[in-house]
């Protein structure tokens, strides 16, 4: 088949990885547009590295982007982490149509933060779609899901790129067999049983110290690395990482309550230990910059 590979950083790169080691005919890279200043995306860099084509347009809602897609006269169009909104009319181009990998098991946390909303939720399972995008949001028929377990201790980050990552590729070089072997299926999700949730930014890391032990330490974990969990001492704005549940014991909410192996908070109804703190610059240990900003047992974040 003549594939289009249309994606960026470093799982779109994997994918190419993957299709260039299993002997696949990609014809062509469609990427988001380079930015100016920064590093060049890791897909475009292989794909060039690898001669094949890039195709980078600004908008894919224009007369030319259709006739680009149209041009290439593929057969299929895989999209491995795509921002960009593509209309049906263009993913529908290739013979077989597109296929787009989606990190949560669909109808459930379509959006763009799929991969925090069910560890902040403290959901113990999520998964990975591969699916035939439409004009909807994360809406179009799946091909195949495959599920993995949240571990009390994970991160958003390990999650992603112990799990999700590998699994992601893994399953878009199953579902190219499937489609080769007429066998790829489009089950119609029910949308009515799913869920849909926006941007996982700043607002939604805030931590609010009287909130369940249970939660706050869901919600530091699905903001490592990014967005980052974050509070304030002493006017000063932190994000907080590695944490632990030290205890289940009715404490005072944002109080520092150890400075010893870790920092230790107190909850609504338990005690958190943290590792690791960054103000602004790089992460620090938690203890050096309570020692250096004169943080005592006794105060308070916010």
């Amino acid at each position: 088949m003549k594939i289009v590979l249309h994606g960026q950083q470093a799982f779109g790169s994997a994918v190419l990885d993957r299709l260039i080691s299993n002997r696949e005919n990609v014809i062509a890279v469609c990427s988001a547009p380079n930015k100016d200043g920064k590093k060049i995306d890791p897909l475009v860099e292989n794909a060039i590295k690898n001669k094949i084509p890039v195709y980078q347009p600004e908008s894919w809602k224009t007369d030319d982007a259709f006739d680009l897609m149209k041009s290439l006269e593929a057969d299929l169009c895989i999209m491995a982490y795509v921002l960009l909104i593509i209309p049906s009319q263009i993913l529908n181009l290739p013979k077989f149509g597109s296929i787009q990998y989606h990190p949560s098991l669909l109808p459930m946390h379509r959006g763009p933060s799929s991969i925090n909303w069910p560890i902040s939720m403290g959901s113990d399972n999520t998964g990975i779609t591969i699916f035939w995008p439409d004009d909807g949001l994360d809406t179009g028929p799946i091909l195949l899901q495959k599920k993995c377990r949240i571990e009390e201790n994970e991160t958003l980050g390990e999650l992603y790129f112990n799990k999700l990552f590998p699994m992601g590729v893994d399953a878009i070089e199953e579902s190219i067999q499937l489609i080769r072997d007429d066998k790829a299926p489009k089950i119609i999700q029910n949308i009515s049983d799913g869920s849909y949730e926006s941007w996982f930014g700043k607002e939604q890391s805030k931590i609010e110290w009287s909130m369940d032990v249970n939660d706050i330490h869901a919600l530091i974990r699905a903001s490592d690395p990014q967005p980052g969990a974050w509070s304030t001492i002493k006017g000063i704005e932190v994000k907080l990482y590695e944490s632990r549940i030290l205890s289940r014991e009715d404490t005072d909410p944002g109080r520092v309550y150890g400075l010893d192996d870790c920092l230790l908070i107190g909850t609504k109804n338990g005690i958190l230990s943290f590792n690791k703190i960054r103000a602004g610059g790089s992460k620090t240990k938690a203890l050096d910059y309570c020692k250096d900003n004169n943080i005592h047992i006794g105060d308070y974040f916010n």
